[in-house]
């Protein structure tokens, strides 16, 4: 067998088995693991944030009246702010496996593209000896991922967009074939409407090609330079991704600007770091001390990349970054999760030693009792999941 293949294939297994275990407890409503309860059963993994407000959105498709024949609580404009990406691969798999099924099936299907995604690219790039390996880990780490591929959530859908787009985008520079960057600009489209913060992607881009521009202006001239400049032109697909959602939004809610007025979970503040902040709505907690060290690994990760000259990756984890700094919500470490497969390129020799291998199985055990706590803590109040398949 091919060894690509091969690869592959233990990757989508490891994905699988990942899943399993988390899932198992709950399947068997142990009433006692670990000091953990799972009595409740696999409604747990249904109930978790956020799956269930992405399958109101695939069954009403943001028409307030249909939204309020679902036994739910949240007004019709929240759920504004959640793009359609991920409720329409649920509604292509509903009518087979029902709504419910379907939003674990599509998170499922795109953990195992991701990982394959992120595999290609460290290994057609060489960014690392052991791309298999790397792989693996990126299905562990950071923790926090853990928990969100194995629920109902967008994530797994946008992580895979975004590395596919920087993918093809390294791609076109490495081989200046216009194909490649049409087909980033697809991906980096799909990954806008999926989620917010994919025109964190477009920006971090742009900001990468005029630093190009100005560094090449000064080498080859300001004509060459500029005309070298427009062939990135196919990435305002991107920007065309949002103003298709804001428009859809001005057809369904009468508001062009819905997702501004989508009610508290936009959290975005001003001054920088205001999740250090007790009193911020979605902080509540002094005991933060966590989210120093993940902005410490997340800067110094975009340094280590500029440093191994790997500069659109180091774009677009700093830009991710520097916008977080206005993020004013305890969960921090779920918005960074796009840019934690580059975080891991930048300490690749670190992560692959021997002596991180000695950690690891340790380390896997905290993983699989954080994130077990987390998902039985972490569901919405919704005793009658019937409406919702």
């Amino acid at each position: 067998m091919n060894k690509t293949i091969s690869n592959l294939l233990v990757l989508a297994f490891t994905v699988s088995l990942a899943t399993l275990l988390i899932w198992l407890p709950h399947i068997l409503s142990l009433p006692n693991f670990w000091g953990l309860n799972f009595s409740k059963g696999f409604s747990t993994i249904y109930n978790n944030f956020d799956g269930l407000e992405y399958i109101v959105i695939a069954k009403s498709f943001y028409n307030p009246n249909l939204v309020a024949q679902i036994p739910q609580s949240l007004p019709a404009n929240y759920y504004a702010a959640h793009f359609p990406g991920y409720s329409l691969l649920i509604l292509i798999f509903a009518p087979l496996l029902g709504f419910l099924k379907s939003m674990l099936v599509v998170s499922l299907i795109f953990t195992i593209l991701s990982s394959w995604a992120f595999y290609f690219l460290v290994k057609d790039f060489k960014l690392s000896n052991k791309p298999l390996f790397l792989s693996i880990l990126f299905l562990f780490l950071p923790a926090r991922w853990v928990i969100i591929h194995s629920v109902g959530s967008a994530e797994p859908v946008f992580i895979f967009f975004v590395i596919t787009s920087i993918y093809f985008f390294l791609k076109f520079e490495k081989y200046s074939n216009t194909y490649y960057i049409w087909i980033s600009a697809i991906f980096g489209l799909l990954a806008q409407i999926t989620r917010p913060p994919g025109i964190l992607l477009f920006l971090a881009l742009a900001l990468y090609i005029h630093y190009k521009f100005y560094i090449q202006s000064k080498i080859v001239g300001f004509k060459k330079a500029y005309l070298d400049h427009l062939r990135y032109f196919p990435l305002i697909l991107i920007l065309i991704g949002l103003w298709g959602i804001f428009y859809l939004y001005s057809q369904t809610y009468g508001d062009f600007w819905a997702y501004f007025h989508s009610g508290d979970n936009i959290h975005l503040t001003f001054p920088p770091f205001q999740v250090f902040n007790k009193g911020q709505f979605w902080v509540g907690d002094i005991w933060l001390e966590d989210i120093v060290y993940i902005f410490i690994l997340g800067f110094l990760g975009g340094v280590l990349l500029i440093k191994q000259k790997l500069y659109p990756l180091a774009f677009f984890v700093l830009t991710y970054l520097a916008a977080s700094t206005l993020i004013a919500h305890r969960d921090i470490s779920r918005y960074l999760l796009p840019i934690t497969p580059f975080v891991l390129i930048a300490f690749e020799k670190v992560l692959t030693s021997k002596e991180f291998k000695i950690i690891l199985p340790i380390i896997a055990l905290a993983i699989y009792l954080y994130s077990q706590n987390f998902i039985i803590q972490n569901v919405a109040s919704i005793p009658n999941l019937a409406p919702f398949n």
